[in-house]
């Protein structure tokens, strides 16, 4: 009803799980990340994605399934309440796997499942089973699933499984009866309620896609919609179109706080209401008292990392504002060194607990072995603002291993001990499947596994900007840094602006975008940038390779 007197294209707060609304925030980059890595590595298994209801899974899968690769078969179980038989007849149907319909029984569509599977990887084929909702699956469905993994050849497993469901999901595979399950978790992530920022950014986005011509909410409203939401996605979708629409009933051009306000009384049940109030009060006057951690996809100012106890609690991101959002991708041209299998040992995870206590808790000490990788010097108090001057960026990220192996550069890694104090140590370099890390000039080889000891994904780099300065550049645009995307991405036809980004050119990126994992908006920020230029391979850029 109010597309039109707001001058909209579409309806922007839709709950529909439509991909192209999608927004990538830090946690979306990260789960999407985390899902590419587990179907595009060749060990099969499970890959679980969960989160609370509404905070956008079902779409983010949707998004995951557009950017799969071409030789990719995906069958798609948007309802698991189905027993072992009917799971596995809805799979087949899904792959247009033909199979005696009149009495199907396990064996019959494990058989055909089998001869299909077999057949596509003989082709150079590859086949994901996508189950969502999958805390409503049985004991017995689910270990009718694990067995599905069983389907192999002598090299390579032959389906991969993903489970997305609520968080209940995660406790129903804690049970001891499904630990066989849980250790064929290849890679697991779960999608948290967006923050207070994201949440600004989120609608802000939503409208941009719709083609908003003018801001529609005023910060006032934007704070309360964030309040009264909780920050989950659907909520907050649910919210601003009633709120806009009694911006339309009362003929203004834009919402204020009081709208959103009766918005959400009219369309949330009242025992929603008051659980959005103090705790989320009490949640932001925790994180103030505990410091900041990494502000993925923030648009404020990064904060540095100084070598006093205040700074040193935390390392905060240094992306560049509004640096489009892209995902860390996981393919054929990720980092040479084998993806991480073996986990360090009880002897390694003691001696490096050991170096962590007495060692590592400033953080300049780990950038000043970042410093000489890159044959810099500099205010190592302030190294991200040393670093700029000298022509680098900083770049913080909380991925893990999915994002490290594809950026493939030295990083500061954060631990945090058991007793909660936290460390900062450099990854240098990785070789023959161990990781050195360099805490306080002492450095300890690792073997690499899901996750080093006392590591929970965190890490900051520096990366070099092909041109100086230029971190994003976007569709549209006139920039010399046009220029060097068009010699690393060559075209046969001769643009009329070689300096502007033009549709030609976007495409070019989008595929680009698209071969490497990236989320494919067409737009060039850091990620694409590293990426780019990791296939130079300058001797002045350091690899962890």
């Amino acid at each position: 009803m109010y597309t039109q007197f707001f001058r909209l294209n579409d309806a922007p707060f839709s709950i529909a799980p439509n991909p192209r609304f999608l927004y990538p925030s830090a946690k979306h980059r990260e789960a999407l990340a985390h899902l590419l890595y587990g179907i595009k590595e060749e060990g099969g298994g499970f890959v679980a994605l969960t989160g609370e209801v509404g905070t956008g899974k079902t779409t983010l899968c949707r998004c995951l399934i557009e950017q799969l690769p071409e030789n990719v078969d995906v069958a798609l179980i948007l309802n698991p309440r189905l027993d072992a038989v009917e799971l596995l007849a809805t799979a087949c149907d899904e792959l247009n796997i033909a199979y005696p319909s009149a009495t199907p029984s396990l064996k019959t569509l494990v058989d055909a499942l089998n001869g299909h599977l077999l057949t596509a990887h003989a082709k150079g084929r590859r086949t994901v089973l996508v189950i969502d909702e999958a805390q409503n699956l049985s004991f017995d469905v689910l270990e009718q699933v694990r067995l599905l993994t069983n389907l192999e050849t002598s090299e390579h497993k032959l389906l991969q499984i993903i489970l997305i469901g609520q968080p209940e999901l995660t406790r129903l595979l804690e049970q001891k009866r499904l630990r066989q399950l849980a250790q064929r978790i290849t890679a697991r992530y779960h999608l948290a309620p967006l923050t207070r920022s994201e949440t600004v950014d989120y609608i802000r986005h939503r409208l941009a896609v719709s083609g908003c011509p003018a801001p529609l909410f005023t910060a006032g409203a934007l704070a309360t919609v964030h309040r009264l939401s909780g920050g989950i996605p659907r909520l907050i979708n649910i919210i601003c179109d009633r709120a806009l629409l009694g911006a339309y009933a009362q003929g203004r051009f834009q919402v204020d706080r009081g709208t959103v306000r009766r918005a959400a009384r009219e369309v949330l049940p009242s025992a929603l209401l008051p659980r959005f109030r103090w705790p989320l009060a009490l949640g932001a006057g925790i994180a103030v008292l505990l410091g900041g951690s990494f502000l993925l996809g923030s648009r404020e100012p990064a904060p540095q990392i100084a070598p006093s106890p205040q700074n040193a609690s935390s390392m905060a991101s240094a992306e560049t504002p509004a640096a489009p959002a892209e995902a860390i991708p996981q393919e054929k041209h990720a980092m040479a060194a084998p993806a991480p299998t073996v986990s360090a040992t009880a002897t390694e995870r003691s001696r490096f607990e050991g170096l962590l206590k007495t060692r590592g808790a400033n953080p300049a000490q780990a950038f000043s072995q970042l410093f000489g990788l890159w044959k810099i010097k500099g205010d190592l108090s302030k190294p991200c603002e040393s670093a700029e001057r000298q022509g680098l960026h900083c770049l913080g990220e909380s991925s893990g291993w999915v994002g490290l192996r594809r950026l493939n550069h030295p990083a500061v890694l954060e631990f945090v001990l058991p007793s909660g104090e936290k460390r900062y140590g450099a990854l240098t370099s990785i070789a023959d499947g161990r990781a050195v890390v360099t805490v306080d000039g002492e450095a300890q080889a690792l073997a690499l596994g899901e996750s080093l000891p006392f590591w929970e994904g965190k890490f900051m780099l520096l990366w070099r900007p092909p041109v100086v300065d230029i971190t994003v550049v976007k569709p549209g645009q006139s920039s010399p840094a046009v220029g060097w995307l068009r010699q690393r991405l060559p075209s046969a036809q001769k643009p009329t602006d070689p300096q502007r980004f033009d549709d030609a050119l976007k495409a070019q990126v989008a595929a680009f975008q698209k071969e490497h994992g990236l989320i494919v908006d067409g737009a060039v920020g850091p990620h694409t940038f590293i990426c780019l230029t990791n296939e130079m391979k300058r001797p002045d850029i350091p690899r962890l390779d």
